[in-house]
């Protein structure tokens, strides 16, 4: 932990005079959901803000550049609880919060998503009597072998305000016992920052992205993302990946910017994806949008990317048996094809083949949620 807490004497004593706002970021799509939040703040001036980085996820990559691409400002609090179990984890971010919830006295907590750090910093903000925000509140699965389960449900059970991305939320949160006037209809923060870095990417040069050189040699392509332990963890689940990249990359080329955790596998069993299947490491957000907002299909498991897609009308097959966004199937690019090979493969070579489902941009995904979500919290803060 930086000394005190990686604390950044940025605000002004005006700014600091005024509510004050904890945005919880603890992985790399955290962030991309708190910097349109951070632009609404800057835009609306009646709440003061910090952003904490709990460090979840340590990240060379998540150097000045990443936080100039979104445009915001590197975090004011670093509390760097990475590493460990998610239970050694949890209770790390737990105790390190606690600490600087005792400092600052924040006005609010603000939690994103469904990571380990929301969790943590939820259960600290409440039992200090810090009013909990959750964006992307009531997504279910009604998987709990998912981890991100376990920590929506939670931190719904105890959030005070609850900002939902789409009407399965809003649902959910009813059915749940919420009281309807603290249920917000807002539209969805990661749609708002899609759009905006599109739009960023407009007259961009682009060759110094690492997925430049792939883009310019191949006019048709698909991207592919996988991490999920369903997909990747055993031999069994990688044989069934490979299947599908094999066959699929026969007809179209694949690019597939790997997690560690998933190359680590794929090398130690011995997986062979097929001479058609290019691997990448990690990308950077600007490098990896630049990709796959052109591409011809994405096959993922990401929940994010999944919404993304949608935004953009990229069609969008997904590897799982669920999803806790149904309105991107329902509205959206999307198709759930479950883990089968065979149907998920049938399902790549008709869009291939046949052009696939793009869908529409649900009511709200309007580049606007933050807005909404400010002027919530300002009107009840400030």
């Amino acid at each position: 932990m930086t000394a005190p807490y990686g604390h950044q004497p940025r605000r002004t004593i005006l700014q600091m005079t005024k509510p004050c706002i904890h945005l919880i970021a603890g992985a790399r799509p955290n962030f991309m959901k708190i910097a349109p939040i951070v632009r609404a703040l800057r835009a609306d001036g009646r709440l003061a803000w910090k952003i904490v980085h709990t460090g979840q996820h340590y990240d060379r990559d998540m150097n000045d550049v990443f936080f100039e691409e979104l445009g915001i400002p590197a975090p004011d609090v670093r509390l760097g609880c990475g590493g460990g179990s998610h239970a050694e984890q949890t209770g790390k971010i737990m105790q390190a919060y606690e600490q600087l919830c005792a400092i600052d006295k924040p006005a609010a907590c603000l939690v994103v998503g469904d990571v380990n750090s929301t969790l943590a910093c939820s259960i600290v903000a409440k039992k200090a009597w810090v009013p909990v925000a959750h964006v992307e509140a009531g997504l279910r699965s009604g998987d709990l072998s998912m981890p991100e389960e376990i920590n929506r449900l939670v931190t719904d059970a105890i959030s005070d305000w609850f900002f939902v991305t789409e009407p399965s939320g809003r649902e959910h949160l009813l059915r749940e016992g919420k009281d309807p006037s603290v249920v917000f209809d807002v539209g969805h923060v990661m749609v708002d920052n899609v759009l905006y870095q599109s739009s960023q990417l407009v007259g961009v040069d682009s060759s110094g992205f690492e997925t430049d050189a792939f883009k310019r040699a191949h006019a048709r392509y698909g991207v592919v993302t996988l991490h999920r332990p369903s997909n990747v963890d055993s031999a069994e689940a990688l044989e069934r990946v490979a299947k599908v990249l094999r066959t699929v990359s026969g007809e179209l080329p694949l690019i597939f910017p790997v997690h560690p955790r998933t190359r680590a596998n794929i090398e130690k069993h011995g997986i062979e994806l097929g001479p058609n299947v290019t691997l990448l490491g990690p990308q950077a957000y600007m490098s990896f949008l630049h990709l796959w907002k052109d591409a011809l299909v994405v096959l993922t498991d990401s929940g994010g990317l999944q919404e993304e897609t949608t935004a953009l009308g990229v069609p969008c097959i997904t590897m799982r048996e669920n999803t806790e966004r149904p309105v991107t199937v329902d509205e959206g690019s999307n198709v759930l094809a479950g883990t089968d090979p065979d149907n998920i493969i049938r399902l790549a070579l008709e869009t291939i083949r046949e052009g696939g489902k793009r869908g529409r941009r649900p009511a709200l995904w309007d580049g606007k949620s933050a807005e909404r979500i400010v002027a919530v919290l300002a009107e009840r803060l400030a």
